[in-house]
């Protein structure tokens, strides 16, 4: 009798000091979750765990449930009720019978009376099935919880900011399951937390301490000493008892990876507790970014350079229409820039009613107030030409989410003259040209792009870019974690206590 498997995908990056809300319409990016057979139309073929674990359910030829997928953009926590909608598919197929569980989790989801939902779903499917071997692949940007890992079989992560590796890192995972159903190896996991608030600022492999502790990790798992070995930098913007950087590996009981996995992972956990100073990120002024952007495209015209708003990023939860890196932008005369994408319904509304080609003057951005960090709104009075309007629906063709169909909601891009900038109805990180190319603008042609984000960028555009000035403006995405009013970390944490 072929195998059967449940196969489900539940994700949200929950910033606690987000103003945007995350109602369950949300998730899908706008569309709302997928269930049953939509989930396989949606996700096949694309650079994602949950694709990972349908390729190799059919290669293992198992009949498959799919209950649901479900991802939204970063923001502040869900309801009960929509983390119910999403969880109790997966409970119901999980009672129906299978023979493996595989989820494709965050890891920094809080719910309006959770902490810990990820945590939550494991337990409860657990619950159901108290024998049933659940494979688990988490976000880089996890806070992780000792109930999550101790319903769990497997837990892999992804190695890479920004990700391009989610489609391995669920293969890893289910491949790890499916030698311990065959009886080949049996799975024994080893984590640890340091209290260690990390700027995400500071993630990436290229720029801090992860860099060697994944090339570590890596070496242990090529070495065959582990089966995976993940680090986990925290999403420091959810303000949960479980913030913080932690790691998890993978052994073989059977040869001895209990030791090894505890060995591994406390020295990947050692490195970066020993190299925690660079964790910290330092900002320069943001006049001062601007004005070094503009001497850096003068000089380098050939190429575009990147101003990168990190403060408003609706990656990590921004509402993606603070206006300040614009206003500074236009202050101070920079010409041939790109700006993707400012998030602002109302002006996209006033522009498709008045047409394309139409000049128009209007507020633009600055409708959301931010009172977790005591910021007002300020929308930017600006006046251009309506240039194009689109429907916002393109396919993702860079590395990171390869293949996925995503969603800008009506689009419309305003021409000031110096700058066009693409205003949309919905949120999305900019990691992909899709979000110029698509309303007509080749990014490549363009002598400044800015983009509202902070290191997913990179996937799309800095293959394309001659410099990156990171700019810090204002939002709930801020580098610096000293703005924020947390209430529930472990306490002390690093750096915003002496340790």
């Amino acid at each position: 009798m072929p195998r059967r498997y449940v196969l489900a995908l539940v994700k949200h990056e929950t910033n606690t000091f987000s103003p945007i809300e995350t109602p369950l319409s949300s998730f899908g990016h706008g569309e709302g979750p997928a269930f049953g057979r939509e989930v396989v139309d949606r996700f096949r073929g694309t650079n994602t765990p949950l694709a990972a674990y349908l390729d190799l359910a059919a290669r293992e030829h198992a009949e498959i449930v799919t209950p649901v997928a479900a991802e939204s953009w970063p923001s502040n926590r869900a309801s009960r009720a929509t983390f119910e909608t999403l969880v109790r598919p997966i409970e119901d197929a999980v009672r129906a019978g299978c023979d493996a569980v595989f989820l494709d989790l965050h890891g920094a989801m809080v719910t309006e009376d959770c902490d810990d939902p990820e945590g939550e779903i494991a337990r409860r499917v657990r619950r159901i099935a108290p024998e049933v071997p659940i494979a688990v692949t988490l976000d880089y940007h996890t806070n992780l919880s000792g109930e999550l890992v101790d319903n769990a079989t497997v837990v892999t992560g992804y190695k890479t900011y920004p990700h391009v590796d989610m489609y391995d890192a669920g293969m890893l995972a289910g491949s790890i399951l499916v030698r311990a159903l065959d009886g080949g190896i049996e799975p024994v996991m080893a984590w640890g937390w340091k209290p260690l608030l990390a700027s995400i600022m500071r993630h990436a492999p290229e720029d801090g301490p992860s860099g060697d502790i994944l090339d570590y990790a890596r070496a242990q798992e090529a070495g065959g000493r582990v089966l995976a070995a993940t680090l986990l930098p925290s999403f420091p913007h959810a303000d949960t008892p479980h913030t913080g950087v932690s790691a998890i590996v993978v052994g073989d009981a059977r040869r001895g990876g209990s030791e090894a996995a505890r060995e591994v992972c406390d020295r990947m956990l050692d490195i970066a507790w020993e190299r925690r100073a660079e964790y910290v990120f330092h900002a320069p002024p943001l006049a001062e970014s601007v004005a070094r952007a503009k001497a850096l495209g003068l000089a380098n015209p050939g190429a575009p350079v990147l101003l990168i708003d990190h403060c408003d990023n609706c990656g990590s939860g921004g509402a993606q229409d603070v206006m300040a890196v614009v206003a500074e932008i236009l202050r101070q005369g920079l010409e041939g820039v790109a700006i993707a994408p400012i998030r602002d319904p109302q002006a996209v509304e006033a522009m498709v009613e008045a047409g394309v080609g139409q000049q128009v003057r209007l507020a633009l951005g600055g409708k959301t107030a931010m009172p977790a960090i005591g910021l007002a709104g300020k929308p930017l009075e600006v006046a251009g030409r309506v240039e194009r309007i689109t429907d916002g629906e393109f396919t993702i063709t860079g590395p990171m989410y390869t293949g996925v169909k995503t969603y800008l909601g009506r689009t419309a891009v305003r021409d000031t003259g110096r700058a066009k900038i693409v205003v949309t109805s919905r949120p999305h990180e900019p990691f992909d040209v899709g979000v110029f190319t698509h309303a007509g603008i080749d990014p490549r042609k363009q002598r400044y792009i800015m983009l509202k984000s902070r290191i997913h960028y990179r996937a799309g555009f800095k293959p394309i870019a001659s410099h990156v000035v990171e700019c810090a403006g204002e939002g709930v995405t801020n580098a610096d974690l000293s703005v924020y009013d947390y209430r529930r970390l472990v306490r002390p944490i690093f750096p915003l206590d002496p340790m």
